[in-house]
């Protein structure tokens, strides 16, 4: 598929990403930028990326890894940003025009539905396969954007137990709130679909790649530049957010008594530079070993 012909074709998840989740992101981009780069930034000193590479970045968000990744293939090369949320491209594309970097687009599309020519060499995702409806189309589809012998590097979130940055508040708003309904609009499967090294395993398998290898990565990640911040943003982002939303009035009338309790747990988590807490995220690589599969879509 070229470029012209993509879309993302709106899905109940891309439209609660679109409607919903961007701009309460795009709100606390400064602390989910500078979290989520700590995991990147351990990651990209091993890419095996070089000078001239043509390299596909899927659910770039705001575009910062593909700046490095455009920057990493030089002018030779070219990277393509896809997200399915074009609230975060415009970000993207200010910042790379802003950084000079002029051999980098970017493009509103979901893979899972996309399949690319396979003209690339490397394909990335930081945190955005996890979000996948059908993991095995867009791995898929990810394998077929690659040549033959081309790699991918994927980064997805560990187990719950060792991510509290995304957990323990939810377990806080539990003792107060109701559990979130099973047919409540969601973002997709959520950041921890992909936590099992060997259901993921399987998934790429059955996407067809090979050389399949994980590393784990831990970080401690800012949550807040201080304990106001940390509760504000635990109450609009992530699994303690969505139980905060769905609760509605309710949560509205305990506001106090939430906030007074989330930041009992978190005070624990001060430090100079502001709360910081645990994260652990696996970097998966695989490879295409062969001729390209037939796309999915």
């Amino acid at each position: 598929m070229s470029i012209a012909q993509a879309t993302a074709t709106v899905t109940p998840y891309i439209d609660f990403w679109n409607a919903v989740l961007a701009p309460k992101f795009n709100a606390w981009r400064h602390i989910l930028a500078g979290g989520l780069h700590l995991h990147s930034a351990k990651v990209f000193p091993s890419l095996p990326i070089r000078a001239g590479d043509r390299a596909l970045d899927v659910g770039c968000g705001w575009g910062d890894t593909a700046i490095e990744l455009a920057r990493r293939v030089g002018p030779t090369g070219s990277v393509l940003g896809l997200d399915c949320c074009n609230a975060f491209l415009d970000v993207g594309r200010a910042d790379a025009k802003e950084a000079g970097v002029t051999n980098l687009s970017f493009l509103e599309a979901d893979v899972q539905t996309n399949p690319f020519e396979p003209v690339h060499d490397f394909c990335f995702s930081r945190f955005g396969t996890q979000f996948f409806e059908d993991p095995t189309a867009g791995l898929s589809n990810m394998r077929f954007a690659l040549k033959p012998g081309g790699l991918m590097t994927m980064v997805v979130w560990r187990e719950r137990a060792d991510n509290p940055w995304l957990t323990l508040s939810k377990e806080v708003l539990l003792r107060y709130l109701p559990p979130v309904r099973e047919d409540a609009a969601t973002c997709g499967p959520g950041p921890f679909s992909m936590t099992d090294p060997e259901a993921v395993t399987r998934q790429l398998m059955i996407a067809g790649y090979g050389g399949i290898r994980f590393e784990r990565i831990d970080a401690e990640v800012l949550v807040g530049r201080d304990l106001d911040e940390a509760v504000a943003f635990q109450l609009a982002i992530g699994p303690a957010g969505e139980v905060y939303r769905e609760a509605g009035p309710k949560a509205a009338r305990l506001f106090d008594t939430l906030v007074a309790a989330l930041k009992d747990e978190l005070k624990q988590f001060v430090r100079p530079e502001g709360v910081m807490m645990n994260s652990s995220s696996w970097m998966v690589t695989a490879q295409n070993p062969g001729s390209p599969p037939r796309p999915r879509g």
